[in-house]
């Protein structure tokens, strides 16, 4: 998979920065001449913090939509879906830091459920746990934020999944790893 450069990168994060301000005042955005990457599928989360505190985190894992339109979908459903917090207000929009990450395809975790505590880099690899009906995703700058081991990560999306902590040692509990390129914008 293509990297993207970090004018790319400053593009992705203007776009959901754009898409959010529109939806906000309920209007959609329409797609700027973008470059070739941006038509290509890839999975993207956004991610909006105010004041440092997390103020919505929606994305798409998988690659099933072009990355310009992703950007899009994220961000709008982010600011305005994300179920945990109340839409994104107009008067917000100032205070928002803004967190574009492109994601690498997830790739199953190639290793017997005991060993993959070794077998996850934190820093690294983002994971998705899944089985016993849910599944769960945290990015791969979380467990860096929080100074978490490979097991706490492990445990933690566990957790995100609505399971218990520790289902990662089950063998029908599937865990998937992938990788993120992260663009960051602070508020002006």
């Amino acid at each position: 998979m293509e990297m993207l450069t970090p004018e790319e990168g400053r593009t992705a994060v203007r776009l959901a920065r754009k898409a959010i301000e529109k939806a906000v005042d309920g209007k959609r955005t329409e797609l700027p001449a973008l470059s070739p990457v941006f038509g290509e599928k890839r999975g993207v989360f956004v991610t909006i913090k105010r004041q440092g505190r997390l103020r919505g985190c929606i994305g798409l894992p998988y690659p099933t939509r072009p990355l310009g339109d992703a950007i899009v979908e994220a961000a709008v459903s982010a600011a305005l879906e994300d179920p945990r917090f109340p839409p994104v207000s107009r008067s917000e929009l100032a205070e928002l830091d803004l967190e574009v990450t492109v994601l690498t395809l997830p790739r199953p975790l190639d290793c017997p459920p005991e060993e993959r505590p070794g077998c996850v880099e934190v820093g690294k690899h983002g994971l998705i746990v899944s089985g016993l009906g849910t599944g769960g995703l945290l990015l791969p700058q979380v467990p860096t934020e929080y100074g978490w081991s490979s097991r706490e990560f492990l445990d933690q999306t566990c957790v995100k999944a609505g399971l218990r902590p520790g289902c990662w040692k089950r063998d029908d509990v599937a865990v998937q790893t992938f990788e993120g390129q992260i663009f960051e914008e602070k508020a002006v």
